[in-house]
Formats: C-alpha cells, sequence, structure tokens
C-alpha cells in the first residue's frame, strides 16, 4: 500500500509539473507574440531606416529600443529585426573605427551608459547567431573608459557641465561596472562598482520610504528630495544584483528587495506601476520626453530575484538562460521569486489591457484604461515592448494570459485546467496576483 501510494503521488506530482509548465509555455508563447506585435509596429511606425534614428526619440532611449529588439529577439530565438544591429544609430558608430566617442555622447555621461547597455545586447545577439561581436564590444569598453575618466574623487557628475550629482549616472554606472567585470574580468571595473556603492549607499539620497529621490542638492550636498522616478529604482537594484553575483553579499540583494519593495508599494496603482506625471484621465500625460521610457527600466532590478538581469548572459544568479519559454516552472521557488515573477506579469498585463491600442502601439498609461492622458511615441512603446519581454523570460507562470481562446487551444483542454488551476495559481500565489488574475477573467 504504501508503494501504492508513493506511485500515486508520484504520478500526482508528474500530471503538476506537466499542467504547470504547460500552461506556462502557453502564457509565455502568446506574450511573445504581443511583444514581437509591438516590436512590428515600433519599426513600422518610428524607425527610419535611412538613419537609424527613431522619429521622436532620442540617443538614449534609442538604445533602449535597439537593446530590447534585440532582447526580444534572444528571448524568442528569432532574427526578425537582426539588420538594426548595424543600421541603427549606435551600430552604425560601432562599425565605424573612426568614431569619436567623445563627441558622440556630448557629454552626457549618463545617456553614455545606456548605449554602453545597448552596444552589450547587440553583441550577445551576435555572438548568439555566431557573427562578430567585437566591434560592439569594443565600442562599449571605450565609451566605458570615458565614462570612468571622469570619475570625481567618489562619484560622477552627471553631465560635463558639473553642475549635478544625481542618481542615475552613478546607478548606471554601478550596473555597468559590475556587468562589464562579468563579461571580461577587468578588475577595474569590479573597484569602480564597489567605489559607486560604497558612495552611493552613503550619499542620502534613498529616503526614508526606501525609494532613490532624482539627486543632490548642489550647495548642499543633501537630497534634493526631487522625483522618485521608477527607473532610478530599477537600474540600482540591477546593479546590486550583478555585484552581488560577483561577491555573493546576501546584503546586496537586501538592500536591492528593499528598493523593489517600495517601487511596488509607492510607485504603482493596482499593482501596476505609475510615474508621478502619469495620469490616465488627463488631456495628455505631463511626463516629458524622457519619462516616457522610464518605467521600462524598472525591469532591469525587477528581474534580480527571479532570475537576474535583462544584460547579462551566462553569469546568472539562478540559471537561467536569455531564450524565454525555455525553462520548466520551479517548485518551491521563494517568496521573494514568487513576489517579483508576479509583478512582471502584472505589468505586462497593464500594457497588455490598458498600455496597447488597437495597432499594437503602447502610451505612457498601463495602470487604467486611458481617458485621454496616454501619450503614443516611441519611447512609451520601447516601454511597453521590454514589460512583455521582461515577463516572457522571467514571469513564468504569470497570470494574464486566461483569456477562454488559450484556455482552448491549449494542450491541456479544460480537463487539465480543473487539475492545474488549483495547484499552479492558487497555492503559489498571494491575494494581489489572484485578485489580478480574477479580473483578467472577467475582463476576457
Amino acid at each position: 500500500m504504501h508503494s501504492s501510494f508513493l506511485r500515486l503521488a508520484s504520478a500526482g506530482l508528474m500530471i503538476f509539473v506537466s499542467a504547470r509548465s504547460n500552461v506556462a509555455q502557453t502564457q509565455c508563447s502568446a506574450t511573445l507574440s504581443v511583444a514581437t506585435d509591438v516590436a512590428n509596429e515600433l519599426q513600422s511606425k518610428y524607425y527610419d531606416p535611412s538613419s537609424g534614428l527613431y522619429n521622436g526619440g532620442s540617443t538614449w532611449t534609442d538604445a533602449n529600443a535597439v537593446e530590447d529588439l534585440h532582447d526580444l529577439m534572444l528571448a524568442a530565438n528569432v532574427n526578425t529585426w537582426a539588420i538594426a544591429g548595424n543600421t541603427s544609430h549606435i551600430g552604425r558608430a560601432a562599425l565605424d573605427s573612426s568614431t569619436d566617442w567623445t563627441s558622440f555622447i556630448a557629454g552626457s555621461y549618463d545617456d553614455a551608459q545606456w548605449i554602453i547597455l545597448g552596444l552589450w545586447k547587440i553583441a550577445d545577439y551576435k555572438s548568439h547567431v555566431g557573427q562578430d561581436a567585437g566591434p560592439f564590444n569594443d565600442a562599449a569598453s571605450k565609451v566605458y573608459d570615458i565614462i570612468a575618466g571622469q570619475w570625481d574623487t567618489t562619484n560622477l557628475w552627471w553631465s560635463s557641465d558639473h553642475t549635478y550629482k544625481n542618481a542615475i549616472t552613478n546607478e548606471l554606472f554601478l550596473l555597468t561596472s559590475a556587468e562589464g567585470y562579468l563579461r571580461n574580468g577587468n578588475q577595474d571595473y569590479l573597484k569602480n562598482a564597489q567605489a559607486t556603492w560604497d558612495w552611493l549607499k552613503n550619499s542620502g539620497m534613498r529616503n526614508s520610504q526606501g525609494l532613490w529621490n532624482d539627486g543632490l542638492d548642489f550647495n548642499t550636498c543633501q537630497n534634493n528630495n526631487q522625483t522618485t522616478w521608477t527607473y532610478n529604482q530599477g537600474v540600482i537594484a540591477s546593479g546590486l544584483g550583478a555585484l552581488y553575483t560577483t561577491t555573493k553579499d546576501q546584503t546586496l540583494l537586501q538592500e536591492a528587495e528593499t528598493t523593489l519593495d517600495a517601487t511596488l508599494k509607492y510607485l504603482t496603482v493596482n499593482q501596476i506601476l505609475k510615474e508621478s506625471c502619469d495620469d490616465a484621465a488627463g488631456s495628455s500625460s505631463s511626463c516629458g520626453p524622457d519619462g516616457q521610457l522610464f518605467k521600462a527600466c524598472f525591469f532591469l532590478g525587477a528581474i534580480i530575484l527571479t532570475i537576474p538581469l535583462k544584460h547579462i548572459r551566462g553569469h546568472l544568479i539562478l540559471g537561467t538562460l536569455d531564450q524565454a519559454c525555455a525553462v520548466l516552472p520551479r517548485l518551491g521557488r521563494s517568496a521573494a521569486q514568487e513576489k517579483y515573477s508576479s509583478a512582471l506579469g502584472q505589468q505586462a498585463s497593464g500594457v497588455y489591457h490598458y498600455g496597447k491600442n488597437s495597432v499594437n502601439d503602447v502610451g505612457t498609461i498601463w495602470y487604467a484604461p486611458n481617458h485621454g492622458g496616454s501619450n503614443f511615441t516611441p519611447k512609451s512603446s520601447t516601454s511597453g515592448l521590454e514589460a512583455l519581454v521582461a515577463a516572457a523570460k522571467h514571469a513564468f507562470n504569470f497570470v494574464m494570459w486566461f483569456m477562454p481562446s488559450v484556455l482552448l487551444s491549449s494542450r491541456l483542454g479544460l480537463a487539465g485546467l480543473f487539475i492545474a488551476f488549483p495547484a499552479v495559481y492558487v497555492i503559489p500565489y498571494h491575494v494581489a496576483a489572484l485578485r489580478t488574475l480574477l479580473i483578467h477573467i472577467t475582463v476576457f
């Protein structure tokens, strides 16, 4: 009888794992399909192949768009937009050995580091398809050296004007230094990452809520109490995750989790990210051009406790790949992993239900239906694209896609649903995630 029970338990576990895997695979594939539609609209509506620029974009936001296209190609294992690596503004500069990168970055030390991240992702894709990644890695190293050369005793200025010391520039330097060390093993990168974190944690820019304000007052060197943008939270969490990968210092993950938890508590509505300038009911969003992309950068940090970084390939905390839909959902995942996986899925759900319009352009409002306040730009569309890719890659069992058409086409069938639903969705998810699931079942 004991052996019969074990056989029955084993069979039940196999059904559980298979059911959970099939549901996650269906969800992941559906999400990648929506991301593909968004990427196609981004390229057809905004991208100018003659210049390699996005109409209505800027250098740093264009770098994010190109990065996210390559992230999607790696996730879906496709080559749809492969030409963008060479024809984009930053790609062309990387392939031109005569590019003067000091002139190219034009004294903008934060924007320059988004270029580094974009070049690294192009290089990752090139390596994946067996092409020469050298020019892109070399260009990233040149830009990094320029930024490292601007180190001012303990930190970086925002720009060559030397009028502002802010969070994002130094958070990005933490990230590019820590990730750069993982990529090239250069000890100078690791030293820079450690020095940057030492300064940031003592800078006073993190407020009593656990959120990072924009920067320091020029006259007093105290926290200026300016906006706690979502990207300030995501970038530093990602940098801490990269540094943890090398040092295995658990306090770095604790610091990152403090920031992510504060973001989900204070910078969301209905569990969906909302910038302070977002207003679904307004005549138009009051977010400036840069703010239209900020939410995308939150996803850098939100995945560190599910599977770490958007940018790192081959140096992973929990052992996954850049490719989506390729890893079975894990049993016994930690509370933190469940929490952030759920959060990633909720953002993708907001993009799908509220952010995306009928032609697959994504606006700035994700947290509620758009009543005139959502702006549709290449920046907002890039932001939505990253939300979808991050969910496909890292929210293994997120709750967005329980629509009847998907259920009926699933290999599980309805019988499998009755087996899978209680074990997969009720047990692991906290109340907020379950409530989101019920809402989305109702919507569809």
